[in-house]
């Protein structure tokens, strides 16, 4: 597992990591990508909340609103936050969650 530390840009209110597909946007690809296991919030890793999103619904519970809520809760840490966990040793780049 690998640590992506962000690169704020203030002016654009923009954060990036170094992928392996490039310079990506945090809110945009690493939201949705199933290599995202946490995001580094102080000295602790905060699990995505994506994760725990999918789990439930291929449990059948929820569905848009479990989806959106995970979604406000990743941008959340990510503000908070100073870097992304990612599982993707092989430098696949992006693959999609949903």
């Amino acid at each position: 597992m690998k640590v992506l530390e962000f690169h704020r840009d203030e002016k654009k209110d923009r954060i990036t990591v170094a992928c392996a597909d490039g310079e990506v946007s945090v809110y945009s690809h690493c939201a949705y990508c199933i290599h995202c296991k946490s995001v580094v919030v102080g000295k602790r890793a905060v699990p995505a909340p994506q994760t725990q999103a999918t789990a439930e619904m291929s449990r059948g519970m929820g569905g848009d609103e479990v989806l959106m809520n995970a979604a406000m809760m990743f941008n959340t840490l990510v503000r908070d936050g100073s870097a992304i966990e990612c599982t993707d040793d092989t430098n696949e780049g992006f693959l999609r969650r949903y």
